[in-house]
């Protein structure tokens, strides 16, 4: 079965999911959305080093594939907040086990590295 999606042809399903997280920065997101809502900044400051417009570009992405919300608020200075979608906390199993994987490689190849809290799955 072949998938056709933004004038990209995938050979699988496969293919067209990693199409949608790839990036350094897309699983970073939505691990951290995971666990609520965050505003741009929020965002920003738990991403580290994040080019402002990588981060904006990424957030759009993620919005297009409809694995994060957007919400924007009629306020001066503008406040707009993002959440993960039921669809990208469907992802956050799969990155838990990344999470397991990677401390276990880590391990064996001599660095440890953590990450910080495990995400709340919807009911």
């Amino acid at each position: 079965m072949k998938i056709i999606y933004e004038n990209n042809e995938y050979a699988c399903s496969f293919e067209f999911a990693l199409d949608l997280i790839s990036g350094k920065w897309k699983g970073l997101i939505l691990w951290h959305l995971s666990h609520g809502t965050l505003r741009y900044g929020e965002i920003k400051k738990r991403m580290g080093h994040i080019t402002q417009k990588m981060l904006t570009q990424t957030l759009r992405d993620l919005e297009k594939n409809m694995l994060v919300t957007r919400k924007v608020y009629p306020v001066v200075p503008p406040k707009v907040e993002y959440t993960i979608t039921r669809e990208g906390m469907r992802l956050i199993p799969i990155f838990q086990q990344l999470q397991e994987w990677g401390g276990h490689m880590g391990a064996k190849l001599g660095t440890a590295v953590t990450c910080s809290g495990d995400p709340q799955l919807p009911d």
